[in-house]
């Protein structure tokens, strides 16, 4: 009888106990630009080098959501490593202007706040994204552009280096090509008409990130070198918030890649969150039928990463690939690059 009596008290304690509860989700996506990528155009050696920057784009980012660290310092320390990498088409490794210098693009968005950052056609700035950080964080603006920027950097304590810092060899060797290109093209076009008839390595590359932090928290950011021998100030969709960069926790993140002027038209990073708000589709339907149902039938080429508070993660590209990779508390790491994978 009081074996029965105590088992009854101490199963009584339990159920009063308050169940632990589950470790709350983290998760983050990285991508390095889409577009005409093949391995049969790729050395192994070239593949290693690509996949090994990824992964510690992908490490740097996840290791600041393992430690309880926000989704915008993740997205900073993820966008940051390929930032210094001349691998990609973003600061160090950006491609040239017509003119044979870099103007570097960048924006961030914070989902909680829907506060943004976001700079343009700076020339003397270390890591864009960092920059645009400040920007949402310091200031009452959400863009800053050229030498205003590179200002307020300076006010900033943000040294400003020589632009010779972002030049590479390969970068200089695709403008030359480019400029061949658009010199044959050129015949009875102009400039502009000239420009849309470049093949699509020429139009696109970008990086960037989205996380989800313990805290519920997404955020998302894109940086980008721009469009190889672009002229007059162009600016692309990077910096564009809604376009190439957008971030609500009430919908999902995204960072976009590819043909600027496309995802600008059709406001493609808000889009897909719009339809995961009102529409209730999941990540991978809305980026689906925003990249494959509305830009593939214009010609406009890329894709996005997308990422929701639950942890979903949608990588969605209609090029022959995307530099890409995800981890999340749910799923390993993973990094790919071409279609298919």
């Amino acid at each position: 009888m009081k074996d029965s009596v105590a088992a009854l008290l101490l199963s009584l304690l339990f159920a009063c106990l308050p169940l632990q509860a589950a470790e709350p989700p983290i998760a983050i996506a990285i991508h390095g630009g889409a577009g005409t990528i093949e391995k049969s155009s790729m050395t192994p050696e070239q593949e290693r080098a690509y996949r090994g920057k990824l992964r510690e784009a992908l490490d740097n980012g996840y290791s600041v959501l393992e430690k309880g660290g926000s989704s915008l310092d993740a997205v900073v320390a993820a966008i940051t490593t390929l930032e210094q990498s001349p691998l990609f088409n973003a600061a160090k490794g950006a491609v040239y202007t017509y003119d044979g210098h870099h103007e570097l693009d960048a924006s961030i968005m914070d989902g909680r706040t829907r506060a943004a950052g976001a700079v343009a056609g700076v020339q003397r700035v270390e890591s864009p994204i960092g920059l645009a950080r400040l920007v949402m964080e310091q200031s009452p603006f959400v863009m800053l552009s050229g030498e205003g920027a590179e200002a307020f950097a300076q006010s900033q304590g943000i040294p400003l280096v020589d632009n010779k810092l972002f030049d590479t060899k390969r970068r200089f060797e695709q403008l030359q090509k480019a400029k061949e290109q658009l010199k044959k093209e050129r015949q009875g076009k102009d400039y502009q008409a000239a420009v849309q008839a470049l093949p699509t390595p020429f139009k696109v590359g970008t990086v960037g990130a989205v996380a989800l932090d313990k805290h519920g928290n997404i955020a998302a950011g894109t940086s980008t070198g721009g469009m190889t021998a672009k002229r007059y100030g162009r600016i692309g969709d990077s910096p564009v918030i809604g376009a190439g960069t957008f971030a609500d926790n009430d919908s999902c993140a995204v960072s976009a890649t590819g043909h600027g002027e496309y995802f600008i038209r059709f406001n493609v990073a808000a889009d897909i969150c719009a339809r995961v708000r009102y529409r209730g589709e999941s990540v991978a339907q809305a980026a689906d039928e925003v990249i494959n149902g509305v830009l593939t039938p214009v010609g406009g080429t890329g894709g996005v990463i997308v990422l929701d508070r639950a942890g979903n993660i949608a990588l969605t590209f209609n090029t022959r690939g995307m530099y890409r990779a995800s981890r999340s508390s749910s799923a390993p790491a993973q990094v790919s690059i071409f279609k298919g994978e």
